[in-house]
């Protein structure tokens, strides 16, 4: 008997098919299982979830958009290291560098910086430029930080709170002389109780420690450097779209988004308000990152950059609330007692 004229036909095209899903399901990158990372709790930077976490929620965010996805395990600050260079997780959201640590792990570039900045009531000298000038003074800091040397033997009393809120309230009724906080947590009081800020607080201009955060991958993980080139790769991106604002619950950020080494103003809206803004969140400074001298500061507003305020256009001048809005990240949001 002769073959049907479509015989032939049909199983070269079965073949193809079959072929082809295979090709296709070759092609297709396996699901990647997500990142074991290790953290202390470090509010508001590091936590469990449903707690403060600005740090984790701002590597959580940059990994989603590699497709990858995390689980941070938290340890006490005794484990936190052994962890992080001999155990058994991928890295952490959320190190400091130091040469043992450089070894065993690729570093991101830092994408957050953590200052300590000096708060007193209100008419309190605040004009201390290095931890030592506290020398003697009762000092208020959240237990588990731990910014090294320049803290430790500086020689100033050390009242342990509980929490940012606590350290406040320490400040308030006067149980301490000074709090140091960290300029986001500063940032936020500041954003979000301008009165109570402004009549109750003194606060000092310039961190009295600095440190920038990273984002580390152990160097055995064969894609560890893929990881970080590509982490690296959608951190402006963050920035231009609102990213940071939204998870930092910042209204202003200055940062340098065009690569020149001068950093940009960028709201967290086109709605920039009806003036130049009088304080905004750096997210690094001249002493961590290499910036130019000094030039005319550029606002990133409507997807343009214009080069001081006077040029950006009438129709973004309007009033911006400074009320959170329901799309920002979900962690808890401090609430401050005055």
């Amino acid at each position: 008997m002769r073959d049907s004229p479509d015989g032939p036909r049909r199983s070269v095209g079965w073949t193809t098919i079959v072929i082809l899903l295979c090709a296709t399901s070759i092609a297709l990158p396996a699901q990647t299982a997500p990142l074991a990372l290790v953290s202390t709790a470090w509010s508001p930077f590091t936590n469990a979830r449903g707690e403060p976490r600005f740090a984790l929620d701002l590597v959580e965010a940059a990994l989603a958009r590699l497709g990858m996805t995390a689980n941070t395990t938290i340890v006490s600050a005794a484990e936190f290291n052994s962890s992080l260079v001999a155990g058994r997780f991928d890295g952490s959201g959320a190190v400091w560098k130091d040469p043992d640590r450089e070894q065993a792990l690729l570093f991101s570039e830092p994408y957050l910086e953590n200052r300590l900045v000096l708060v007193g009531r209100h008419g309190a000298d605040v004009s201390a430029k290095v931890p030592a000038d506290l020398t003697g003074k009762r000092v208020a800091m959240v237990e588990g930080y731990a910014y090294g040397d320049a803290i430790d033997n500086a020689g100033m009393a050390i009242a342990r709170s509980r929490s940012e809120q606590d350290s406040l309230a320490q400040l308030l009724n006067s149980s301490v002389d000074y709090t140091l906080m960290d300029d986001l947590v500063i940032q936020y009081i500041v954003s979000n109780y301008p009165r109570e800020a402004g009549t109750r607080l003194e606060i000092g201009s310039r961190p009295l420690v600095t440190r920038p955060l990273y984002f580390a991958v152990k160097r055995t993980r064969p894609d560890a450097q893929s990881i970080i080139t590509r982490f690296n790769a959608q951190l402006r991106g963050m920035i231009t779209d609102r990213t940071y604002h939204r998870l930092l619950h910042v209204n202003w950020i200055r940062a340098d988004i065009t690569g020149d080494g001068v950093p940009e103003y960028v709201p967290a809206n086109d709605r920039a308000g009806t003036s130049e803004p009088k304080r905004v969140y750096s997210l690094f400074t001249a002493s961590t990152m290499p910036m130019k001298p000094p030039e005319k500061t550029g606002f990133y507003v409507g997807g343009s950059l214009y080069e001081d305020w006077a040029r950006v256009p009438a129709r973004y001048k309007v009033h911006y609330s400074t009320d959170l809005d329901p799309g920002r990240s979900s962690a808890s949001i401090f609430t401050f007692r005055w």
